[in-house]
């Protein structure tokens, strides 16, 4: 099966008219949680993004931009949910290996297969063409509960950095996802990727006598 792009879009919006639920993060919530990551250093980009600019060089070719966070109203979130939810039900899971024969290799699933950063790449190039900003829509690699390396999309709000993942139709607060995130794209250029700390407050456990 191979779809093309503008395919993939308008097959996501028709299935908006299928229901979405879920409500906004409370506000209440938001302020009990810290709301963005710790942002470090320069990193080193992950080499699946860097052979993808190789093959994908018009898509990588931008300028700096300036940063920009989205106001997430009820309309955005729900177009959000609609999104993370048709990408992970659209495509099924597949390793490079089984798929390309490597061990790594990012792409648009446009074949229906892929794996956690295709699924990544192409939530981020749908939100991109319902005119969602490149600066809000960071790919960011993770060690999951495991250790194990994933990636997933982290969308920058003025309520806080919220997660899309193909392993979780929700969509949930960075801190709640149980993931340790490594590393993410700047805002500021797509091709820089920085560092990332955790400046979750520290839970309190009672000491053993």
């Amino acid at each position: 099966m191979s779809w093309r792009p503008s395919e993939l879009l308008g097959a996501a919006f028709a299935a908006a008219a299928i229901l979405v639920a879920g409500a906004m993060p409370a506000a209440n919530a938001a302020s009990e949680r810290a709301l963005f990551v710790a942002v470090g250093a320069q990193a080193r980009p992950p080499v699946g993004w860097v052979e993808f600019c190789n093959e994908y060089a018009r898509e990588c070719d931008i300028h700096a931009l300036e940063p920009r966070d989205v106001v997430l109203t009820s309309k955005a979130w729900k177009e959000l949910l609609r999104t993370n939810k048709w990408v992970n039900d659209a495509i099924k899971p597949i390793t490079d290996l089984e798929h390309w024969g490597v061990v790594e290799r990012w792409n648009y699933p446009d074949d229906g297969y892929g794996d956690c950063e295709d699924y990544v790449l192409l939530k981020r190039r749908l939100l991109m063409q319902a005119g969602w900003p490149r600066q809000a829509l960071l790919i960011t690699v993770v060690r999951d509960k495991r250790g194990d390396g994933h990636a997933v999309l982290t969308v920058k709000t003025d309520k806080g950095e919220f997660i899309l993942d193909n392993q979780n139709e929700d969509i949930l607060a960075w801190t709640e996802t149980g993931y340790r995130l490594v590393k993410r794209q700047s805002q500021a250029n797509q091709n820089v990727w920085v560092s990332l700390g955790d400046n979750r407050p520290a839970v309190a456990t009672a000491s053993s006598r």
